[in-house]
């Protein structure tokens, strides 16, 4: 009987957390360190999570931003921050939240320290990404994706 409560326990557990890709790009240097300072931020992030083995899964944060200074691209920054983690014993109601609210909440202080680090070394103001409601943005996307009407039909 006490092997059945360890079978059925939840795990979580952090195996691994690693930047899989970063990019830094300044289009337009060095003209653009001459000219006035006027930033408009465009914000993306995504996720994306894949199923290893043994209750192991890799979830990748993918943050995007662009910023413009007037009509020029400054620079625009990449960081795919992934990690692995072992989740066991969670229902499949349960496995959404977590590989999708849960373990991008743990990834993303690793994201914004990564673009706060290239931002700064490739010569711009420091930029400080605020924190992210990583529950309400999976709300949403379960509400979301509810709305979507069926494109089945019944005869």
């Amino acid at each position: 009987m006490a092997e059945e409560q360890v079978a059925t326990e939840k795990q979580f557990s952090i195996q691994k957390i690693y930047t899989k890709d970063m990019s830094f790009e300044t289009p337009n240097s060095p003209q653009i360190f001459t000219e006035q300072w006027e930033p408009s931020v465009d914000f993306n992030l995504g996720s994306n999570v894949q199923p290893l083995e043994n209750g192991l899964y890799e979830v990748a944060l993918a943050v995007t931003i662009t910023v413009k200074s007037g009509e020029k691209i400054a620079y625009l920054v990449e960081v795919n921050q992934a990690g692995i983690f072992t989740l066991a014993g969670f229902s499949d109601e349960e496995m959404g939240p977590m590989v999708g609210s849960f373990c991008p909440n743990i990834l993303f202080p690793y994201a914004r320290e990564a673009i706060t680090d290239l931002v700064t070394k490739g010569g711009f103001p420091q930029l400080l990404l605020a924190p992210v409601n990583f529950d309400a943005l999976y709300a949403q996307h379960i509400q979301a994706q509810q709305q979507v009407p069926s494109t089945e039909t019944i005869n």
